[in-house]
């Protein structure tokens, strides 16, 4: 079971989430992994921004406003104050030089301060994710040493029905202080998960599962009651907030279902994730903001093998990741989310022909059983865009997925014409 930090942002949604745990334990094993308490990551960023350019009382001040809150919220909880280490760490590192692993170190305590205090409170062992979770020198989960030194801990406790362990962060290869970076928590449950073959990991949030567009611009979603993994991971990965995308595969390659449920109505079913596929239907749809996109043209290219190789290679170079592409004889277009070496980039990209940068796209992706013999799909999104400018298209890559990308400020008419054409 994985609380996320809306799910433990208060000392009253604390208690909820330790009435959820012992309704669902029921007798059975429950290993619970909890997010830092809402608000408080962004805090801990901001104490390390201070710590960067050498303001250390502003980030002193910081650390006090912060344990003023979890003062109060232990005393709500009605548990002895039992951070006070953290905080005498935290005021510590603020006055020690500012260095690299700084901002991981202080950011750490947000998790090791929620999961502390729901241990008192419910009165059951924490198992520390710093024992055991590992990333290797490429900042990937180190399964095998993850699982190793996860049963290792585990065996301490094996007449313990709920144990209590920290999402996100984790020692690198040098055994120092480290994360799974943002929605790292959805990772760890996920990793956990999977290498013990559960029954089934739960991500509790704040929304009664994965809804088929999203709410915030279109009215009358509703929950897809299931999805398979594939359907799942392209979603996530374009645009659908409740899930981080790296969560589905340690349970994809276990075969341990995910469950979305909402901390504020548990009795809502949420959205099922397993191996099941449903043929013959549109699931959901959702929109990834922040895109560029990236047009090489080249006479060179026409019948000319490597050419796209050495593209890729200079995007590999600045380790920067294209969403969708596509070609022709001359041209290729490819979008990208991450614009922190988009300089380089397009220096070196010259050299292989003309250049150009479109920027403020986003992308939607209408996902489901989107195999070729499936007459009409296609037809019916291309037909509920008549009237929305289109940049790219990409289909063909999955069976599961048509990506479109359009002009930022489109974004909300093409959900909304969509959704009307799709599912109305």
């Amino acid at each position: 079971m994985k609380f996320g930090g809306t799910s433990v942002g208060s000392a009253q949604r604390m208690k909820n989430v330790a009435e959820l745990i012992k309704q669902q334990s029921q007798g059975e094993r429950v290993i619970v992994v909890l997010s830092a308490m809402a608000g408080t990551t962004n805090t801990l960023l901001q104490i390390a921004d201070y710590l960067k350019v050498g303001n250390k009382s502003a980030a002193t001040e910081l650390v006090n406003s912060l344990e003023k809150q979890y003062i109060a919220v232990c005393q709500e909880l009605g548990i002895d104050y039992v951070l006070k280490a953290f905080f005498s760490n935290m005021r510590s590192i603020c006055m020690q030089p500012y260095t690299t692993q700084t901002e991981k170190e202080i950011v750490a305590y947000g998790e090791m301060m929620s999961t502390t205090m729901l241990s008192c409170y419910m009165q059951v062992p924490m198992v520390a994710a710093l024992d055991y979770m590992r990333i290797d020198e490429n900042a990937e989960p180190d399964m095998a040493e993850i699982a190793k030194r996860l049963q290792e801990a585990l065996a301490k406790y094996n007449e313990e029905k709920i144990l209590i362990t920290q999402g996100f962060i984790c020692r690198n290869s040098q055994g120092m202080v480290d994360n799974l970076k943002r929605g790292g928590s959805d990772y760890s449950a996920s990793i956990i998960g999977g290498l013990l073959e559960a029954d089934e990991i739960q991500i509790w949030t704040d929304i009664d599962g994965m809804h088929n567009n999203d709410p915030r611009y279109v009215d009358e979603t509703r929950p897809v009651p299931q999805l398979s993994f594939a359907e799942a991971a392209e979603l996530a990965y374009f645009g659908a907030k409740i899930l981080h995308p790296t969560c589905i595969l340690p349970a994809k390659m276990h075969n341990v279902p995910v469950r979305l449920l909402n901390t504020m109505d548990p009795s809502a079913p949420g959205t099922l994730i397993n191996n099941d596929y449903k043929k013959g239907r549109i699931e959901a749809i959702a929109a990834k903001d922040g895109i560029a996109v990236v047009r090489v043209h080249s006479d060179r290219m026409l019948m000319a093998y490597g050419f796209l190789s050495r593209i890729f290679a200079i995007f590999e170079k600045y380790k920067t990741s294209i969403d969708l592409i596509t070609t022709s004889e001359v041209a290729v277009s490819m979008s990208i989310d991450n614009l922190e070496h988009i300089g380089d980039i397009l220096s070196e990209l010259k050299a292989l022909g003309t250049v150009s940068l479109d920027t403020n796209l986003s992308i939607i992706s209408v996902v489901g059983d989107l195999q070729c013999n499936n007459l009409g799909f296609e037809a019916k999104v291309i037909e509920a865009l008549k009237t929305i400018p289109v940049r790219m298209i990409s289909y063909g890559g999955s069976d599961h997925n048509i990506s479109i990308l359009v002009q930022a400020d489109d974004k909300v008419r093409a959900l909304q014409t969509l959704h009307k054409a799709i599912f109305v």
